[in-house]
This record gives C-alpha cells, structure tokens and sequence, in this order.
C-alpha cells in the first residue's frame, strides 16, 4: 500500500443506511491496496482532515438534497474554492434515501457542485448491470434498506477513488 496517500470519507451521521454505506466505501479505499481510508462524520472531521487528504469522498442521508448540518459544515470550511486548496484531488459521493425517486441524485448533485466549485476531479461510477437495481453514475446510492448490491457499490465507488488518487498523485 502506498501509506502517503489517504483519502478521507467524511459523512453527515443522521441514520444508520448512510453509516454501513460509509464503512463500505472506507473498506473500498482499503481494498484498493493503493491507499488508507480516514472516515469520519462532520462532527469529527476538520478543515485540516479536508486539506490533508489526497482524495475526498463525501456522504449525506437524503433530506431533499444534502442535510443542512452538512450543508453548514461545508460553509464552515470557508473559501477552500477559492484558495484553490482542494483543486485538482479527485472527489466522489454517495447518499442514502428512503426511495429510488426521493432525490438521490439531486443529493449527490449538490455534494458534487461543491466539489466542483473547489476544482476537485469528479469520480463517478461507469455502468454496470447492477446499476438496475442500485447506484447511480453520480456516486453510490442506497433506497430503502440497505442491499449488498448499495454495499458493493459503495466499495466500488472507494477503491475508484482510490485508484484515481494514486494516479493523480504521480502527475
């Protein structure tokens, strides 16, 4: 494992789907081989955790888009955008929600607008047959109960960040 490179999974803890949906996306990175996953919710992180990380994979439960706890702990971090801090590390997201349709993609939307405001390098998910039933090429989603179909994606959706990062890092 290349030890320098951490990507940080950083959450917004409100319900239990969107924590084993966590833990699987920090397996994902381990699993990679090419990085070590720091999780942490927004309670625990900090605006250092964010300018350390080689790679940022950002999860909040559906509430009609992002949670405001989290919404609020993004404007917290002040002008990272701006200071160019985070320009150039790949970003993911994921999200939880209680049905396909409750705007589980306008979630990750919103996580990835600020990433992309703060010139992150979006990864997303490619198709695959699993994406009939769970995901989404946005990032990982979970409707409902959490299947080990959401879980596998949620790895996915980990070690691709992973591996993106560790390319990146050789640029």
């Amino acid at each position: 494992m290349v030890s320098q490179l951490t990507v940080l999974v950083l959450y917004d803890a409100k319900g239990r789907s969107i924590e084993s949906m966590a833990q699987a996306v920090a397996e994902g990175v381990e699993a990679s081989g090419v990085a070590s996953p720091s999780l942490k919710t927004i309670e625990e992180a900090s605006r250092d955790d964010l300018l350390a990380a080689d790679g940022l994979i950002l999860g909040s439960p559906n509430w009609s888009g992002i949670t405001g706890s989290f919404k609020q702990w993004l404007d917290d971090q002040g002008d990272l955008w701006e200071e160019l801090a985070l320009a150039g590390r790949p970003g993911a997201a994921f999200t939880t929600g209680t049905g396909r349709h409750s705007g589980l993609e306008t979630t990750l939307g919103q996580l990835i607008h600020w990433m992309m405001a703060c010139g992150m390098v979006i990864v997303g998910l490619p198709w695959s047959e699993r994406m009939r039933t769970s995901g989404s090429y946005y990032g990982a989603t979970a409707a409902g109960a959490v299947t080990q179909e959401d879980l596998v994606q949620a790895r996915e959706l980990g070690a691709r960040l992973a591996g993106v990062a560790a390319r990146l890092k050789t640029l």
